[in-house]
C-alpha cells in the first residue's frame, strides 16, 4: 500500500530526499503550502465528486516523481496504485496550482534581458562531415 511509502519518504534525510525527488524538503513543504493555499482560494463551498485518493502532499510527491524521473504515467500509476489517467490529472492540476501561486514561476524574457548580469555566451565550432557511403563495388555486399 502507498501509505507506507509516504512514511518512508518523510524519514529520508534532506540529501536523500533531494536525490529522490530533485528538491529539498523545505522546497517541498513550500510547494505543498502553495498548492493548499491555491486550492483553498479556488474551491467553492460545494465540492462535487468523490474525494481524492491522495492527499495534497502525496499529489506533490507524484508530480515531483514525474518531473524527476520522466517515468510514464502508467509506471507511476502502478507504483501508487492509481490509473494513468488519474496520475495525468494529478500532475497537470498540481503544475497549474504551482504556477497560479506565483512562487514557482520562471521569469519572462524581458526580466531576463533587464538583468544587470552579463549573459554567458557559448560558442561552438561545428564542422560538417560527409556521410560515408559504400563505393560502387561494395554496393552488392552493403546492407543498410
Amino acid at each position: 500500500m502507498f501509505i507506507s511509502k509516504i512514511m518512508d519518504y518523510q524519514n529520508l534525510s534532506d540529501e536523500q530526499f533531494k536525490r529522490r525527488f530533485g528538491v529539498y524538503k523545505q522546497t517541498y513543504r513550500k510547494m505543498v503550502e502553495s498548492v493548499k493555499s491555491v486550492e483553498a482560494d479556488s474551491n467553492s463551498p460545494s465540492k462535487r465528486g468523490p474525494k481524492p485518493k491522495l492527499s495534497i502532499e502525496e499529489q506533490v510527491l507524484v508530480t515531483l516523481e514525474y518531473w524527476r524521473e520522466y517515468r510514464t504515467y502508467f509506471h507511476i500509476g502502478t507504483s501508487w496504485e492509481l490509473s494513468e489517467s488519474t496520475i495525468c490529472r494529478i500532475v497537470n492540476k498540481t503544475e497549474k496550482m504551482l504556477l497560479q501561486s506565483g512562487n514557482f514561476r520562471l521569469k519572462g524574457k524581458k526580466a531576463l534581458l533587464n538583468q544587470a548580469e552579463i549573459p554567458v555566451i557559448t560558442v561552438m565550432d561545428v564542422t560538417e562531415t560527409p556521410i560515408e557511403r559504400p563505393q560502387r563495388k561494395q554496393k552488392d555486399f552493403f546492407f543498410g
